[in-house]
């Protein structure tokens, strides 16, 4: 774990923190397209995960795409991310996370899965995520948001975490771990509804719009 200058002189930790960004999904109950590219306030939502996890200070970002690459690379070319493309991605989330994982190069200490249609979180919510993980109790290699008693999303978990999903068989990601290590598995209970909205089919367009007053729109043509 390294340590920066305070002000002062003096000296605090600092967690080097890696994402990974799934972005591979085919959008099949949306009518096979990007659902990382509807745009809220004009801004495609996989750009803003990307503005949320830098404004949160994250280190190294590894967006992994599957379906539909060709139309979302372009849209993150400008970020400094690694782009990682999962030639098989009707295998799983799991296959795109494992990808992920393995195509994060630094020396880290912890490691957030995000996913990208999620419209809401912010760098703030990223932040706060970060937080907790930094005063997790002993023992605790996984962390998650739980809104309410739901699972929300992003998790957050160590790097030993992280090496222990790719020495493991194909079908092992983050939630197979998990289950297997309960008692390593934290919650971060809040009422942020944030962590749980995410879009995967129409109804969940029109619900978004109606809870929050805002649109979700797919990009024009080019």
């Amino acid at each position: 774990m390294g340590c920066l200058l305070k002000g002062g002189g003096g000296l605090y930790s600092r967690v080097v923190i890696g994402a990974v960004l799934l972005a591979a999904g085919s959008g099949s109950r949306l009518g096979h397209r990007p659902k990382s590219l509807l745009q809220l306030g004009g801004v495609p939502l996989i750009r803003r995960q990307l503005i949320a996890l830098s404004g949160a200070g994250v280190d190294e970002v590894v967006v992994v795409t599957g379906h539909h690459a060709e139309l979302i690379e372009p849209v993150v070319q400008d970020f400094p991310v690694t782009l990682v493309h999962n030639p098989n991605p009707d295998d799983g989330q799991v296959s795109s996370q494992r990808l992920g994982l393995a195509a994060l190069a630094g020396k880290l200490d912890a490691v957030i899965v995000a996913l990208a249609d999620q419209p809401l979180i912010n760098a703030q919510d990223i932040t706060a995520l970060i937080g907790a993980w930094k005063k997790r109790a002993a023992g605790t290699a996984v962390l998650y948001p739980e809104v309410n008693g739901e699972r929300g999303n992003p998790v957050i978990f160590s790097a030993d975490v992280r090496e222990q999903i790719l020495a493991g068989a194909a079908n092992i990601g983050c939630r197979q771990w998990q289950a297997a290590h309960p008692d390593a598995v934290a919650t971060m209970p809040t009422d942020n509804r944030r962590y749980r909205v995410d879009i995967d089919t129409e109804d969940d367009i029109a619900r978004f719009e109606r809870d929050t007053g805002h649109r979700l729109a797919w990009p024009l043509p080019a």
